[in-house]
Formats: structure tokens, sequence, C-alpha cells
């Protein structure tokens, strides 16, 4: 219930932008991000229900585990038991089972987790578009290929003022970046064709 009305709020604060932005050619971002100092790796993915991981321990095959994110946002694992993963990177939960099996091993364990899939990562595209909507895609999605997935662009898209909103990460302050589909076609694709993170809104008035 509560997933289904944080949706419903973030679509209706999604529609509320929509009609500003309809309403005006240019757009002021009051809280702005730099869309070419912004991460471009993908390693800061922070981990969410459902995601699948691959938690490998070195010559232990019994502790070595293929495992999914539980609604609660921890992981199940032999020896340690419960670990949070929800809102963490992988690097930081490969760390924490690392220090938790330190209580069963002499030495250091050497630990690899990988994010076999990562379901939870998901985006918002709303307005000027052949299908809005929620997506589910892939670490390394570029803009162009979210705008793709929705259909393309309808005649009436403004393109040269798409707005990307983004939340912060230490104050959760939302904010936001505008791109220019008019850049990216004369070539300035590190400037404007960005990576998307998971949580990221595309609004095309």
């Amino acid at each position: 219930m509560t997933s289904i009305l944080s949706t419903a709020s973030h679509t209706c604060t999604c529609l509320v932008l929509l009609s500003i932005l309809s309403a005006c050619t240019k757009v002021t971002v009051q809280h702005p991000f730099n869309i070419s100092a912004e991460t471009q790796s993908g390693d800061d993915y922070q981990l969410g229900p459902e995601d699948v991981l691959e938690v490998l321990v070195w010559k232990n095959a019994d502790l070595s585990k293929v495992v999914t994110v539980r609604p609660d946002g921890r992981i199940s694992l032999p020896l340690i038991g419960d670990v949070p993963a929800a809102g963490f990177t992988a690097a930081h939960v490969q760390q924490e089972i690392t220090k938790r099996l330190l209580d069963f091993y002499q030495e250091p364990p050497h630990v690899s987790l990988i994010v076999q899939q990562a379901n939870s990562y998901v985006i918002f595209i709303v307005g000027q578009v052949g299908r809005p909507g929620q997506y589910t895609v892939k670490r390394g999605t570029t803009f162009l290929q979210a705008i793709a997935l929705a259909g393309g662009f309808t005649p009436f898209a403004a393109t040269n003022d798409v707005l990307v909103l983004r939340n912060g990460s230490g104050d959760h302050q939302q904010r936001a970046a505008q791109i220019s589909y008019k850049d990216i076609l004369r070539g300035k694709y590190q400037e404007n064709n960005i990576l998307l993170k998971s949580g990221d809104t595309i609004i095309i008035p």
C-alpha cells in the first residue's frame, strides 16, 4: 500500500511539473546538477528489492550463494544470517559480508559480490513521448536509449527543453538538469547523452 501511494505521489508530482513546463519554453532549474561531472560508471548504484546478487566466498562453496534482495531490503546468507542490502552499493555489502565472516575465519576471507540482475533499476518517463511510464532498465542505459524505449518523441515535444530529475545523495534534495536533444545531434554526447541512474525522471514538455 505504501509503495502504491509513493508511486501515485511521484506521478502526481511529475504531472504538476509537466504542466508547468508546458506553459513555458525555457525552464529555470532551481537545484541543478552538473551532468558533465556526474559519474558515468554506475559503480554508485544502490541495491534495491528484487535485485539478484551472486556472493562468492573463495574456496567455500557452502557460503557462495545466489540471493535475491527481499522486500525488507535484506539478504540471507549461511553463518551470518540477514545482511542489509537495499540502499547500499554492492561494494558496501561486500565489505559488510567480509566483516561478519571474520568471526569464522582466522584471516580475512576473499569475498566477491556480483549484481546478476538489477531489477530495482527503475526510471520514469513522462510527457511528450509515445509510451510514457515506468521502465525497468539496465545499468548503463543512456538518455537516448530511454527515449527510444518510450517510443520516441511526439511531434509536439519540446526536445530542447527536456528535464531530468535526480534524487540527491546527502541532503535528499531532488536536483534537475536540462538537456537539449539538438546538442546531442550535434555530437555533444558526453555532456548531454547522460547515463541514467535508478530513480531518474525524464520530463518532456
